[in-house]
This record gives structure tokens, sequence and C-alpha cells, in this order.
């Protein structure tokens, strides 16, 4: 068996090409930096799915969840699919991505890229969980996003805990999209703050600079654990 460490890292997984080649991108460019191999795995709907790889290992691996916030995946799933490796291969399995201060500073940059003036009126759309954990860090992120933006943010959600897009966006408003990837949700993002009136949409966060950041960054932490793989 290798004993070069693996870096997995694992999205939710969508049948659209472009939300998955985010996944690809993100782990390519993480590995680069780290200099260990890398493969993207998915929960769902895509291939390779992590319960898949995770029992073809012949090295010990990291993974590092490409999630926004805790939920049902986090709990359940993936520990259950790390719990699949074969015998006497190591994976460590680090938490989700949000909430965290990088993520905050990420958003800030897509807002001004779209034109939007920090400390303007903002509404934050996530996609939201009917799991009250990713409610918590939903609200951790809403916080973070308002002092890296100096002003008050207003959280919304498309689905689960929280008030919908459509009651709560104004005329004037700036929208961040709370997403990693392109797709349905966030098309139904914009749709929705083009009929309200923002003054801004900000784009998916995708392979900004500072969430490759914080991927690299989550890594690293697992591999300096104490038998680490």
């Amino acid at each position: 068996m290798s004993r070069t460490p693996l870096l997995v890292t694992v999205a939710h997984g969508t049948r659209r090409a472009g939300g998955n080649e985010t996944a690809r991108r993100l782990t390519t460019t993480a590995a680069e930096r780290l200099g260990v191999p890398a493969t993207a795995a998915y929960v769902e709907l895509s291939e390779p799915l992590l319960a898949d790889v995770v029992a073809g290992l012949r090295a010990p691996a990291v993974v590092v969840p490409l999630l926004l916030s805790t939920g049902f995946h986090v709990r359940q799933d993936l520990p259950e699919a790390c719990a699949g490796a074969p015998t006497g291969v190591p994976v460590a399995l680090g938490r989700p991505l949000g909430p965290d201060p990088l993520l905050a500073r990420a958003q800030v940059d897509r807002l001004v890229e779209a034109g939007a003036e920090p400390g303007s009126p903002l509404v934050m759309v996530a996609a939201g969980s009917t799991d009250l954990l990713a409610w918590r860090d939903l609200r951790g992120a809403t916080r973070l996003l308002a002092g890296a933006w100096g002003g008050r943010v207003r959280l919304t959600t498309l689905s689960g805990y929280g008030r919908r897009p459509e009651t709560v966006l104004r005329a004037g408003d700036a929208v961040s999209t709370y997403l990693l990837s392109p797709g349905l949700f966030s098309r139904k993002v914009r749709d929705v703050a083009e009929a309200a009136g923002a003054v801004a949409c900000a784009d998916v966060l995708a392979e900004h600079p500072l969430v490759v950041d914080l991927v690299v960054e989550r890594a690293r932490d697992l591999l300096a654990r104490p038998g680490r793989p």
C-alpha cells in the first residue's frame, strides 16, 4: 500500500456537467498546491461516488467535503462511506467548508465583481435545509458576511428553514449567492434577483482563490492530526 496520502474531495453531485466540473477544478488546483494526488467524488447523482472511491482505496486518504453547511450528508452519508475503506487503509474525514471567514471574503469579492457597493443593503441566498445544524451554520455564515461586508445581511433560503428570497428581496438590494457551483439553484437566484429589482447579483463561489485556500487549509489540518493518514 502506498503511504502517500490521497486528497479526496466530495461534492453533492448534480446531473448538470457544469456543477460537477467546479468540484473537479477545485480539487485539481488544491492538489497541485499540496503536492499530492487527488480525486473529486460525489455523494450522489454523479460519478465517481464517494463510497466507491473509498472502497477502492490503496493509500491513506483525507476527505474534504465541498459542502457549505452541516446536514444529513455530512452527519450520515459521508461517515458511512468513509467507514467502507479497506482494512488497514486510514481515512480522515473533515468538516464542511462553511461557515468560514474565507468564504465570507470570497462572497464580498463576488459581490464587488457584480457591481455591488460594500455596506449597501444585502440579501444572502442559500440552498437551505431542514436540518437544524445546517440552519445554525447558515446563520453563522450570515454573521461572517455581515462583518466582511460592513453592513446588515438578511438571510434567505431556497428550501427548508428560513424565508424565501421572493418574500425578502427589495428593489435596490444586492444579492450574495451562497452556492459553490452553477446550476438550477443559481439560475433561480438570478431570476428572483432580477424580478425583485436587485442592483447586483453575485456569481457562485466556484474556484475563487480563497475557496481553494480553504480546501488546502482543511486538507493540511487533516494531514497534521495525530495518527494522520
